[in-house]
């Protein structure tokens, strides 16, 4: 097969058509570029789209915070954490010296109560929650280079975390699923409202690009029937909007969530990504049993990467790659995002060999 454009092996391969190799993209903690510059591996302008060759460009932009005009205000801090109060009525603790996900210390929303009176009023839609030029320059970008645009954005179970938290959101699916249901389905609807509006006015992507982090160290943070009851109505809701406009539906989550694989497709993902090695999956198991209707992105042990040795990253690019990439439906990516332990030597050397393995002859 002659080589295809970036557009056209992620376009095949969203539907599990013969390609001429697998396809790369990847994510970085923040402060990865910067040790990697540190050490003289990288300039400072590096585009690791364009220095990695990889085949998608993705473009955010939906600022779905309650409270769009609210600036954080600072309650604490020290040398290494700040804590501030966002405009979802959180207080979030972050750390200031390394790249890392907040620390959930408090928040206004915590039942149907507290989330009618201060979330609801504000929930509403506004072209102000979009970045239309980070979208048409990405777009722009994209389209020079043939490179397969995902908006992307993240969705109802992400979203309801930052309001809530974790604890308050998961008791309330046992104690008061109406409100759980209904801030989903809000979401959901703002998330549709938003990307209509964004997509008539600059034009769509080539796919959309869900996070949605469902699971954790080998279960799921719900179960199944609760994800259908309560969460699965608003995914399909969004992608339904994104399948009526052609455009594939791609899932991130971390942690463990095979248990919830038949509700994601039901609800029409098209591919699933990241599945997490160290919360239990296992992304041949998953190519076996779902590999006829859904493809991949990841599955790679990340902490093969972190040690820095290349005979342990080739054998684990060994151990899965080749049987991802059967009958297509395979793009490589680690099974979570590349810290700044792991040298850019290394992470070079993973794409290239994936590659080399991932091409077909």
């Amino acid at each position: 097969m002659q080589e295809l454009t970036s557009r056209e092996r992620v376009q095949r391969i969203l539907k599990r058509e013969p390609v001429d190799r697998i396809a790369v993209i990847e994510s970085f903690w923040a402060d990865t570029r910067r040790a990697w510059i540190a050490a003289g591996s990288i300039p400072e302008d590096a585009n690791f789209d364009d220095l990695f060759g990889f085949d998608i460009a993705r473009c955010g932009g939906l600022n779905l915070i309650a409270d769009i005009d609210h600036v954080p205000q600072v309650i604490e801090e020290d040398e290494e954490t700040s804590l501030a109060l966002d405009g979802n009525g959180a207080l979030m603790r972050r750390h200031k010296l390394h790249a890392s996900t907040p620390e959930h210390v408090d928040f206004t929303v915590k039942d149907y109560a507290s989330w009618t009176e201060f979330a609801v009023p504000k929930l509403t839609y506004n072209r102000r929650r979009l970045n239309f030029e980070a979208y048409r320059n990405t777009r722009r970008s994209a389209a020079a280079k043939d490179r397969f645009l995902c908006w992307t954005g993240a969705h109802v179970f992400e979203l309801m975390k930052s309001l809530a938290g974790h604890e308050h959101m998961l008791v309330g699916m046992a104690l008061e699923p109406k409100w759980v249901k209904e801030m989903a389905d809000t979401y959901g609807r703002l998330i549709v409202e938003h990307m209509e509006t964004l997509f008539a006015e600059e034009g769509k992507p080539d796919g959309i690009w869900f996070y949605e982090d469902m699971g954790f160290k080998e279960h799921p943070f719900m179960s199944a029937a609760m994800y259908e009851e309560l969460v699965m109505p608003a995914h399909k809701l969004t992608f339904d909007f994104a399948h009526s406009l052609g455009l594939p539906v791609i899932v991130h989550s971390c942690g463990f969530i095979e248990p919830l694989i038949p509700g994601l497709l039901e609800a029409g993902m098209d591919c699933l990504q990241v599945m997490e090695v160290k919360a239990g999956m296992d992304c041949r198991r998953l190519k076996k049993q779902y590999g006829d209707r859904l493809s991949f992105i990841g599955g790679i042990d990340v902490r093969k990467l972190y040690t820095n040795d290349l005979a342990q990253i080739e054998q684990e690019i060994m151990d899965r790659v080749p049987i991802m990439m059967e009958g297509s439906g395979y793009m490589l990516h680690s099974d979570h995002s590349i810290p700044n332990t792991v040298d850019y030597e290394s992470y070079r050397f993973f794409v290239e060999k994936g590659l080399e393995v991932g091409t077909y002859r």
